[in-house]
Formats: structure tokens, sequence, C-alpha cells
């Protein structure tokens, strides 16, 4: 048995590596050719801390407390040299990849289906030459072949599957939406990573996701894992969208409905025209059983100006979530972080 461990590097790549039971973190990364900030290895300097998000671990008694404080302890920082998981754990490290000799995976990808929701959005999915290791809820760059460039997508499909599928925005004359249109079955494309802050953390209270438009994409991977696990936290989600047609996939969150009895949605549609039940932004249809009275951990996807509205809803309303991750993109990147 062995466990899975993902170093989430300060630049927001990922790398993961397997640790064996009783192995220090440190040792494994090095047996694994990743060059972990270290100096003395014996707990003395405190040059190998890093802080783990999520999983169980032993630290020992052999580090000194110049190295690593109680309080630091209590915050979760951890020496990598004295650390010896106990489960599967993710770890953030607090340099650049490239410091540590790593950086992303790259790998092979054949086109497998593509599904057009009018123009609003598609969805793609690709058959891979090997199952990609990721967080739910992280990115990789998907290269747009002919151009040398890239762009970066979220996985909606959940992690260690060889078909991977992407929800991508319909954006006329976009470089990806471009070649979407003419892409056939069966054409290769090359993507790297994974990549991004943007990820499900160790669910401890009730979740409240918040997406809009093809922000869903990253929901549907944590939903597709918090299903597999039978999760009995509550969660919310808050899927809002700009016209009538951009509400897509509404019959898979119907489907996760079924799977996890603790989990339910809304929709709405912010054109003042629109025919939907729910008109306006996901800000004013945010019930305060949802915010639990700020015991919730927050997640949101969406386009800049709905951050920044979500952000400012939460300061008005005295709001302060117990933790809150957010990812805004543009057509042409994305942009992870985490506030309160």
């Amino acid at each position: 048995m062995t466990y899975s461990i993902a170093l989430n590097f300060e630049d927001g790549v990922t790398r993961f590596i397997d640790c064996k039971p009783g192995e220090k973190v440190l040792d494994a990364a090095f047996r694994q050719r990743i060059n972990l900030p270290m100096d003395c290895s014996d707990g003395v300097c405190g040059t190998c801390k890093c802080r783990c998000e999520t999983g169980a671990y032993d630290l020992g008694d052999d580090y000194i407390e110049d190295a690593l404080s109680e309080d630091e302890v209590q915050q979760g920082q951890v020496l990598t040299c004295q650390m010896v998981p106990q489960s599967d754990c993710v770890i953030a490290v607090p340099v650049p990849s490239s410091t540590c000799k790593t950086g992303t995976s790259r790998f092979a990808a054949t086109v497998a289906s593509i599904t057009r929701h009018a123009d609003a959005a598609l969805e793609i999915s690709f058959d891979l030459d090997q199952a990609p290791v990721f967080l739910p809820g992280q990115y990789v760059n998907i290269e747009v072949p002919g151009s040398g460039q890239t762009r970066s997508y979220s996985f909606s499909s959940r992690p260690g599957e060889t078909r991977a599928s992407f929800l991508i925005k319909h954006v006329p004359g976009g470089l990806m939406s471009g070649w979407l249109e003419r892409a056939q079955i069966a054409e290769q494309v090359s993507m790297t990573g994974p990549l991004g802050s943007f990820y499900l953390r160790e669910v401890k209270r009730p979740l409240l996701f918040l997406a809009g438009g093809t922000g869903l994409a990253p929901f549907l991977s944590m939903l597709e894992v918090l299903a597999e696990r039978n999760d009995t936290q509550q969660v919310s989600l808050i899927y809002g969208v700009t016209r009538d047609q951009d509400l897509v996939m509404v019959e898979a969150l119907q489907a996760f409905a079924a799977r996890l009895p603790n989990f339910s949605f809304v929709t709405c549609v912010a054109d003042p025209a629109t025919l939907h039940p729910q008109q306006g932004y996901v800000t004013q249809h945010m019930a305060a059983e949802v915010l639990n009275d700020g015991d919730v951990d927050v997640y949101l996807c969406g386009p800049p100006p709905m951050v920044d509205a979500v952000r400012k809803h939460f300061k008005d309303q005295g709001v302060t979530p117990a933790s809150f991750h957010y990812e805004k993109f543009t057509p042409n990147a994305i942009v992870t972080g985490n506030a309160a």
C-alpha cells in the first residue's frame, strides 16, 4: 500500500508522488526526482517547511520548535523531512516547481466526442494515452492544433479516467472555438498539467459552489468525486448565466441530485427578458441557509466581474466564509486564488 501525495507548487503546477508506509515525504520526493527545499533534513533548520491542506500524518517529535512552532503545527504547517503520511495528502509547497527541478506532465489526447450546446458552449471528450492524476477542480493547457498556442480549461470529468471531458465556452472568432468548429473525431492534441490552486479541499463543513457559465466545469468534477465518496455534507450550487441558452448540462446536475441526497442546486439567468423562473445574478439567489452563518466553504468559478461581485456581496452582508476559493477566467486565461 502506498499513499498519493499531491505537491502543489507556488506557480500552480501539481505533481503527484507515492509515499510508502513509514516513509517521510522529503525522502519520497527525492526518490521520485523532485528536489523539495531542504538543508539539514533533521528537523532543525525549517527550510523544508510546507503546509498540509488535506490528509492525516505524523510529525514525530524529533524536530525543534525553532524549525516548527506549536502555532504553526496547529495551522497545518509541516516539515517534509519529518512528515510521515497516514493517508493521501495535499501539500502546498511555497516555491515554484522549477526550483525543485520538476514541472508539468505532458500527455497525448485524441478527440473522442464533441457535443454542441447551441451557440453557448461545447462539451469535448478526449481519450488519453494515460489516466491523468489531478485534484478535482484543476485545469490543463490544451494545445490548439496548428497554432502553436494553448488555452486553459478545467476538467469536468473525475480524476483517474482515461477519457477526460471539458466544457468550453463558444467564443465567436476565438482560437479554440474556431478549431472546435472543424475538429474531427480521432484528431490528436497534446495537454500539459495539471495546474491550479482551485481544487476541492478536505470536506469538513457545508459547501457552497458558485458557477458562472462554463465555470460549471470544475464543479462537475468535484461532484463526481463527492458522489463516489458518498459524502454526507450539505452541498449547494448556484449556477448563473447571461442568457437562457447559456444554461447547459442541467440534466447532469439533476443526476447528481439523485446520487447525492444532500446536494441541491439553483439556476438563474441575468437577462431581464428571460423566461426562466429565477432572474438575476447568483448574489440575488444566495439564501441565508446556504451561508450557514459563515460556517461554509465557498468555491467560485466564473468571469472576473462575477468574482468581484460575490466578494463585494460577502463584505456588504458581513459574511466571512470559513474558506473562500475562487477561479476567474477570461477567454485566454485562468486565475486562481483564495480569500477570506
